[in-house]
């Protein structure tokens, strides 16, 4: 929880110069009429790297309260980690893993929702401010967590962690692609409520940001570590760095 505070922190700061972005907005007001973007995202279930984003949003021909709304739709690809994941190392050769970690959790995301457009920007300066609701499945991908181990003295096999292996005979973590073909898979739903900031460099081009909340819920808990409270809901603070054109 303790970087969702600083997420929340950027939030209300920019959303405290809303007055003097709204400014910008003027009879050469930027009329796209869709979006396209990629990006990658961090959360605060995740490590640095969180994951990567596909946003696209298409100008409807209503208002909503008087405001441009547009259909959004999204595809999230993100790791999903416990908060006890701590990586250790073997005392023999150094190598890093995970002790306790069972499986991994990616998550695949696709988002429908709506984009309205809060504070417009001009066509060449200015920042646009846009709110976002959408809701999608969340397809979870759990994957089992490879450990290399000593079997006898100078022979080592990988295999599943298993929380009867002894750990002083973990030498490393194994191969990160090793057990896709032992995947399992579960079926969610997610929640997304946010705030895009969007600037563009030059007129057909975006780069912005995408700040918020996110929830979801799986029809079971999901084991990612052993020994641990692991959960079926899940929430999230995040942010996206997004880049791509507008038409």
């Amino acid at each position: 929880m303790s970087r969702v505070f600083p997420i929340l922190t950027i939030m209300g700061l920019l959303l405290t110069m809303r007055s003097g972005w709204a400014q910008n907005v003027d009879t050469d007001e930027d009329k796209y009429t869709s979006v396209t973007t990629y990006g990658v995202t961090t959360n605060t279930n995740s490590g640095i790297l969180g994951g990567f984003v596909f946003r696209h949003s298409k100008a409807l021909p209503t208002l909503f309260q008087g405001k441009r709304q547009f259909r959004y739709l999204a595809v999230e690809i993100v790791n999903v980690k416990h908060p006890k994941e701590v990586q250790s190392s073997t005392p023999y050769s150094g190598a890093r893993y995970v002790y306790n970690k069972q499986n991994y959790l990616f998550v695949v995301r696709p988002q429908y929702g709506r984009e309205i457009s809060l504070f417009t920007r001009t066509a060449d300066e200015g920042v646009a401010i846009n709110g976002i609701l959408a809701v999608g499945p969340s397809i979870g991908v759990i994957k089992p967590y490879y450990v290399q181990y000593s079997t006898r003295p100078g022979q080592v096999d990988t295999r599943p962690f298993d929380p009867s292996l002894q750990p002083e005979l973990i030498v490393g973590a194994g191969s990160f692609f090793q057990g896709f073909d032992k995947s399992k898979l579960t079926v969610g739903l997610n929640f997304k409520a946010a705030v895009a900031f969007e600037l563009s460099a030059f007129r057909n081009n975006m780069t912005g940001l995408e700040i918020g909340f996110l929830a979801e819920a799986f029809p079971k808990e999901v084991v990612i570590m052993h020994d641990a409270n692991n959960r079926s809901v899940y929430t999230s603070g995040f942010v996206t760095l997004f880049f791509g054109n507008k038409r």
